[in-house]
């Protein structure tokens, strides 16, 4: 069987929540879902936008929204400074578009990552001055730790107005106005915004500002499509707050009542728009999008979502389409590569023989109860793993760096490593690939795992070792650094420092699980009714279900997928079950039963839709 943790664990109607317990009388299932998720009243669940968090709960809103209704009626000119991934594109696209309905003298400027780097730079902001003199400048999805940056933009005159949401414990910056629910000092209820929904929060209070005063103004919720789009592209928690952003930006894509740029994406990967999904903002529009910021620069990407003409949005959309297949080919030869190390090392640390250093022949060793870390050298090019090896615990962080690799898919790559060993998983590459020596830079990208605060981790490392890291900043599962190639190797030893003192239960992976169907869940009304009975995402966790089932028949598809036909109890028919990029040699021929953990998928083939099981884990508990 397979070894699961239950969300929870009610089996009868009058176990649940007393408020949930009508819900429970149409689907107990469903019931027990948003009981498993911390529901435990409907108006929780609640989409309604009357149902949104006051803006004025934000600290910094009201200095903002005065500022900008000022350089608005004084003609002045605002320059938008972005970030340059999906969230940083839809903040962007979102400032562009309300403010220039608004009447704003508007433009917008990204920072290319392979020149500037990320945040409110002061290169960035003497770009901005040569280019468009503004008399204002708006960051949106950077800018809380742009010290300089606003320093810069001031010591010229430019009053500066910093919207973003990045976790700070520092100071904020002197900037004239700084909106981020997780800056010191705010008590807005909701710490999950995204760069695009402090945007939202602060253009919707500028709106309401403009409207009561009887000046030209906008309805910014026309514009939740971005909302939805940046909020699940950003992996942003989908607390009731978000969940209700969602819902509607969602809804207005589905009715074509979005961007013209959405429609032409959505064009291009094959999708209906009316069958759209929440995920698919992650899986479909997100990674398009993220593209030009990954491979080339933003703007092709918010020029997408700025264009109103449907020749403009389709060609821009098949440059991002483009982008994204080169995207795909790079981060398919890093993650092999990426793979082959950490198998390689895996297998030195695995014969209990100590790794020593790089070319240089440094000595690394260790016992047990410390840390082994190693640094290969092969084709003349870096790379790097770290294993902390604790007593009884084994590795507890990935953390590679090659010198051709490309800082545009670390952040990818790193995701992957994460999720295919359950752990701490940082991508460095160069700054720049032509500069690769021991003073230059470069850059990492971290993506982390339940119970390990991976910006505050790097933090502890920064506080401990003040010369070692450059930049940091982020959030508990994915952060951004920078340091000099000569500090790879203390920066590893650092970490994994940080790491060895974790409990060992962190690095644990639980696999949860909302518990059995009943035989009539087994249906596409209700496939498609679970689908639907909420925003699903990071926070909200999509419905996945295990039970016992007879294996009637299998095949095996393209050498990778398992297909199978099942029986479950008391259901009439076969139920048909999938499990992508299976490893054939651990599929027992001989297998009668088995036990899987799974999601309820619809299939679409020729037209027709039928029931389908995805599976995520599978154990063979009675052979043939």
């Amino acid at each position: 069987m397979l070894n699961l943790t239950p969300r929870y664990t009610s089996t009868r109607i009058d176990e649940l929540p007393a408020a949930l317990q009508p819900f429970a009388a149409q689907s107990f299932t469903l019931a027990r879902l948003y009981a498993g998720r911390g529901i435990t009243a409907p108006d929780e669940l609640e989409t309604s936008l009357s149902g949104l968090l006051p803006a004025e709960a934000l600290h910094g809103v009201t200095e903002a929204v005065r500022l900008l209704d000022m350089a608005i009626d004084e003609r002045q000119r605002i320059l938008i400074v972005g970030d340059f991934d999906c969230d940083g594109a839809t903040s962007t696209a979102l400032m562009m578009r309300a403010l220039t309905k608004m009447g704003a003298v508007v433009d917008f400027l990204v920072p290319d990552r392979f020149k500037y780097g990320y945040g409110l730079t002061p290169e960035i902001v003497e770009l901005g001055i040569e280019t468009f003199q503004p008399d204002v400048i708006v960051t949106v999805d950077n800018g809380i730790s742009s010290h300089e940056g606003v320093a810069r933009a001031q010591a010229d005159g430019i009053t500066v107005i910093i919207t973003d949401h990045h976790l700070t414990t520092k100071e904020t910056p002197p900037a004239e106005a700084v909106v981020n629910p997780n800056q010191l000092g705010c008590d807005f209820a909701s710490k999950a915004l995204v760069g695009v929904g402090v945007a939202f929060y602060v253009l919707g209070r500028l709106a309401k500002l403009r409207r009561e005063a009887g000046k030209s103004t906008v309805q910014v919720s026309q514009y939740l499509d971005l909302v939805a789009l940046g909020t699940i592209a950003d992996v942003g928690v989908l607390d009731k707050n978000n969940r209700i952003l969602v819902h509607h930006g969602l809804s207005a894509i589905r009715q074509g009542r979005c961007c013209m740029g959405i429609l032409a994406l959505l064009e291009q990967a094959g999708r209906d728009p009316k069958q759209l999904h929440a995920q698919d903002f992650g899986f479909v529009l997100g990674p398009r999008i993220n593209a030009a910021g990954r491979m080339d620069n933003m703007r092709i990407g918010i020029e997408c979502l700025l264009t109103e003409d449907w020749s403009t949005a389709q060609r821009l959309a098949q440059e991002l389409e483009q982008l994204n297949r080169t995207r795909r080919h790079v981060e398919g030869e890093m993650r092999a590569q990426a793979d082959s190390i950490v198998q390689a090392l895996a297998s030195e640390a695995n014969s209990d023989e100590s790794v020593s250093g790089d070319i240089k022949d440094n000595d690394n060793t260790s016992n047990d109860d410390t840390i082994t870390q190693a640094l290969v050298t092969q084709n003349m090019a870096t790379q790097a793993v770290s294993t902390a090896k604790a007593s009884n615990s084994g590795a507890r962080s990935i953390i590679l760096y090659q010198d051709d690799w490309h800082q545009g898919v670390i952040g990818i790559v790193a995701g992957r490593l994460k999720e295919s060993h359950y752990l701490p998983s940082i991508v460095f590459a160069p700054a720049d690939t032509e500069q690769t020596d021991e003073d230059s830079a470069i850059k990492g990208s971290a993506r982390s795992i339940a119970g390990v605060h991976i910006r505050d981790a790097i933090e502890q490392v920064a506080e401990r070792h003040p010369d070692l890291i450059s930049h940091f900043g982020g959030h508990a599962m994915a952060a951004g650094l920078t340091l000099k190639r000569r500090n790879f190797e203390a920066f590893v030893t650092a970490f994994n420092e940080v790491m060895a003192q974790m409990d060992d239960e962190v690095f644990a992976e639980q696999k949860f699980t909302d518990g059995p169907l009943q035989a009539s869940d087994f249906s596409l009304w209700f496939a498609e009714h679970l689908a639907d009975a909420s925003i699903w995402g990071h926070g909200f966790a999509p419905p996945i279900f295990d039970g016992v089932f007879e294996v009637l028949s299998f095949k095996i598809l393209k050498d990778k997928h398992l297909k199978l036909s099942l029986r479950y109890p008391d259901v009439q028919y076969p139920i048909e079950a999938i499990c992508f990029n299976f490893d054939n040699d651990a599929w027992d021929y001989r297998a009668k039963q088995v036990h899987l953990l799974f999601q309820l998928d619809i299939n679409e083939w020729n037209g027709k839709q039928s029931l389908q099981l995805m599976v995520k884990d599978l154990a063979v508990i009675e052979q043939g």
